[in-house]
């Protein structure tokens, strides 16, 4: 696995094998590539990578340029592991500022947010059910962990055909990558009236 684009394309990044499923290289790309249609330059935006594995989607957003990169790990080999891989690629002089927390996402969801992201990326273990996913992004609404103008992609297996959205998101479309379909979420309208 590496990074794709950016101040460390090229540069490897390593995964705890019986602790992550990481994102293909093929998803990753196909990703950035409709965020980076979302949102044009990454200069600027807030990063949260939730069950963050090996840490490359925050990696590779902070290579391309966003400004703060937070990722969520609990499982204590692989939260290692994404710092290691932080070690690896920073002497490319980013110009963001990388956090990681070493907690679960259900307790890092209870706290205040400690900003409004403009991207969050969801990618829990295959075997989580669709009510925990819509707790997670309750708590995302409720604690108003996204920006108005942001986007949500949770990543499932691609055995899974729909996503329920909580009131507050709604879905913008689907993509599938082989083992992994990625819905994408954006605010509804009425999200901004509280």
């Amino acid at each position: 696995m590496r990074i794709i684009a950016g101040l460390a394309k090229g540069r490897n990044i390593s995964a705890v094998a019986e602790s992550t499923r990481p994102t293909s290289d093929r998803a990753r790309e196909a990703l950035f590539s409709s965020l980076a249609s979302e949102f044009g330059e990454f200069d600027g935006l807030n990063i949260l990578d939730l069950y963050a594995g090996t840490g490359a989607i925050g990696l590779e957003a902070l290579s391309r340029g966003s400004s703060t990169v937070h990722c969520v790990e609990s499982n204590e080999r692989a939260a290692q592991a994404i710092l290691s891989n932080y070690e690896g690629i920073k002497s490319s002089q980013f110009p963001g500022n990388f956090h990681l927390y070493s907690m679960s996402v259900d307790r890092f969801l209870e706290g205040p947010a400690p900003l409004q992201y403009h991207f969050i990326y969801i990618d829990p273990p295959y075997e989580f059910s669709d009510i925990e996913i819509i707790e997670n992004l309750i708590a995302i609404v409720d604690g108003k962990f996204l920006h108005p103008d942001g986007l949500i992609a949770v990543e499932r297996n691609s055995r899974v055909k729909e996503l329920s959205w909580p009131y507050g998101l709604e879905q913008l479309r689907d993509k599938n990558y082989g083992q992994a379909t990625i819905f994408f979420g954006v605010p509804t309208p009425e999200m901004d009236l509280d």
